[in-house]
């Protein structure tokens, strides 16, 4: 019966995309055969009023009609180019997470439930909602501390939006196995792996002690930085369903005119907030994945306060050094070096040629080299990067295309702010001075250092690993005498995965012939 629920959720969610026009934007014109005459059905089924409207708005409306979830998907999805095109993830960036408030009384059950204290012992005086998103809501509160009144931000969790969302995600998940099945060449973008990495980041920003955490850690990591910062967190009143952080005094970064008639310097601003994500990127490693100028603040002495910490990226040292090894290679034309970083990555597979993915490298960076720096994205070229390692089997890297995608967001806020900003002449300091101390000769040293750590916890594990090879050498024998055997829970679980994957399929397909049914009945 999930299974039933889930098609008839998809075929639900399908017809308000056709009728908001949401697949009749799509570029179909390029299309043959059975998927050309589905969207041209889905132009004659889309309501007149949406055909006036930018793609854009479609999806904004689509998304308003088929509640919170949709939401996250969107957003989701717009990390995601890779899957969906750069084109609509752009559209599905610019979607406006800001969704009806609900009623004070189910904030307060709320907050007395995850606390388990009541509101009154809580906060001295407990405001109505100032925002509302998909997930959570913001409350404006007083608390006393050390005698003294303060003022804190209330982030609380939507009443059943868990419940909602996990209902949806069945559907996600459906949709995502059709399409491996049905459609072969998706197959390379992994569409039910995606499903679960949408699955596996919502859970962690559903619950609101996390996003304390990520909070916490990026408070630390920048404490002594000039200019940019995050709320400090009440630990105190902050539970799985509500987080209490500072208030923050400030102008959002959206809002240019209050900016400049608070006294701001705009292009400090904007040369201040690439820095900081660089930084944080490259020399932490942890970075703030939600920079839309919606969650950052300017206080009155110029530092930028970064808000809402539900989605957060993380980089290995492999992928910084990764990043900051293109992005030297192309600032010296360097393109065998980048192409060489590639493969010493394990990004690109050994069976391409080195020397004809720096050419492909040189085709992108090339171009570049006669325009004025100003003019120069270094979000794009990270996309262009991307699209040219596809051709050469780079496999998806999630965490580098939240990169890109976080990239793209706060590049563009910094030239809302000053439409001539060079990119590049901001970047080098943090870029040059991690270079410098991490691909120089002091960069041998913590090498050196790490390997010793890596040595010494190798000594340490020896007799549990001897005990490992011995137990598998063992393994290795009885299987070369007797074959690979199944005990009976392995099979049975086989083939109950198995029979649950085929009936899904018949059930899908019900669906949609019973929504076709539905569709002709309505137009006749």
């Amino acid at each position: 019966m999930s299974t039933l629920s889930a098609g008839f959720r998809l075929a639900r969610a399908g017809w308000v995309l056709v009728r908001e026009g949401v697949v009749a934007a799509l570029p179909g014109e390029e299309l043959s055969g059975l998927p050309k005459f589905g969207w041209r059905v889905a132009r004659l089924l889309t309501r007149r009023r949406a055909l006036s409207y930018e793609r854009s708005d479609r999806l904004g409306k689509a998304v308003v009609r088929l509640g919170p979830s949709y939401v996250k998907l969107g957003q989701f999805l717009a990390t995601r180019p890779d899957v969906v095109g750069n084109d609509m993830a752009l559209d599905l960036a610019m979607l406006q997470d800001k969704m009806h408030t609900f009623p004070k009384a189910e904030a307060v059950a709320a907050i007395e439930a995850s606390l388990g204290r009541k509101i009154d012992d809580l906060y001295v005086d407990f405001g109505d909602p100032v925002a509302a998103a998909s997930i959570a809501q913001v409350h404006a509160a007083d608390t006393v501390r050390d005698g003294a009144v303060t003022r804190v931000a209330v982030k609380v969790i939507r009443p059943g939006v868990r419940r909602r969302f996990f209902h949806d995600l069945e559907s996600y998940f459906l949709a995502a196995r059709l399409q491996e099945k049905y459609i072969p060449s998706s197959r390379r973008l992994r569409p039910v792996e995606v499903t679960e990495t949408l699955a596996q980041t919502t859970k962690i920003e559903m619950d609101l002690r996390l996003e304390a955490a990520a909070l916490s850690e990026l408070g630390e990591n920048t404490r002594d930085d000039p200019g940019f910062r995050v709320p400090s967190v009440d630990w105190e009143r902050t539970g799985r369903d509500v987080l209490t952080m500072e208030w923050v005094d400030g102008v959002k970064m959206n809002n240019i005119a209050g900016l400049e008639a608070a006294g701001h310097d705009l292009k400090a601003i904007a040369s201040n907030l690439i820095q900081s994500f660089l930084r944080h990127t490259l020399r932490d490693g942890f970075f703030h994945a939600d920079m839309h100028p919606g969650n950052l603040f300017v206080e009155a002495n110029g530092t930028i306060v970064a808000v809402d910490l539900g989605i957060a990226g993380r980089l290995g040292k492999k992928e910084r050094r990764f990043l900051a090894e293109i992005l030297y290679g192309f600032i010296t034309r360097d393109y065998l070096r980048v192409a060489e970083v590639h493969f010493e990555a394990g990004y690109v597979p050994r069976q391409h040629n080195v020397a004809a993915f720096a050419q492909a490298i040189r085709a992108i960076g090339e171009p570049i080299h006669g325009q004025p720096a100003e003019t120069i994205s270094m979000a794009k070229l990270l996309t262009l990067l991307f699209e040219v390692t596809e051709l050469f089997d780079m496999a998806t890297r999630p965490e580098l295309i939240l990169l890109q995608k976080t990239m793209v967001v706060v590049e563009g806020v910094a030239r809302t702010l000053d439409p001539a900003f060079n990119m590049w002449k901001t970047a080098e300091p943090v870029v040059g001075d991690w270079i410098a101390g991490n691909l120089g000769p002091r960069s041998l040293l913590v090498d050196a250092r790490d390997g010793a750590k890596a040595m010494l916890a190798l000594v340490r594990q020896a007799p549990e690993l001897a005990a490992r090879t011995e137990r598998l050498s063992r393994e290795i024998d009885l299987m070369a005498e007797h074959g690979l055997r199944f005990d009976e829970t392995t099979a049975h679980a086989i083939g109950k995965a198995e029979a649950r994957y085929s009936r899904s399929g018949r059930w899908a397909l019900w669906v949609i012939a019973l929504t076709l049914v539905y569709i002709a009945w309505k137009i006749l």
